[in-house]
């Protein structure tokens, strides 16, 4: 009887985890910035892909944000030049790099992780974004 009741509350506890993941998402804007993503602030000379992003000061948290990951979707246009830059897609990406002072977005995505969001012709676009935090389900026993 026990062992059930603590396999019921070790599942609620790993979906509210996972809602509580998924349930806030904050606002803000993307950028891209282009190849060589290398050096970065995070890992220095490392290759870490392509499917990255700079931190603005908004999210940086003195460093604490490296390899930190984020799911971001576009939600719309910041200027009349392509006024639906949105590809309807979503993109996660890893932080491992700075976006100094100046920075245009929250958000500076490679070139790559901006164009399967929105339109590259854009240059900026409003986002909806949140810190994706990957749950591996598994099978528990007691």
């Amino acid at each position: 009887m026990f062992k059930g009741f603590c396999l019921v509350m070790v599942t609620v506890a790993a979906v509210v985890l996972v809602a509580a993941s998924v349930a806030h998402a904050d606002q803000g804007t993307a950028t891209f910035y282009t190849p060589p993503y290398v050096p970065s602030s995070c890992h220095g000379y490392s290759n870490d892909g392509v499917m990255i992003a700079a931190a603005s000061d908004a999210i940086w948290d003195n460093r604490a944000a490296c390899d930190r990951k984020y799911k971001v979707t576009c939600t719309g246009a910041t200027n009349k030049g392509d006024p639906h830059p949105c590809t309807g897609k979503s993109v996660v990406v890893k932080i491992v790099d700075y976006c100094p002072p100046g920075c245009r977005g929250t958000i500076d995505l490679s070139q790559e992780a901006f164009a399967t969001i929105a339109n590259p012709d854009a240059g900026k676009v409003n986002i909806q974004f949140n810190q994706y935090v990957y749950v591996r389900q598994s099978n528990v026993s007691l």
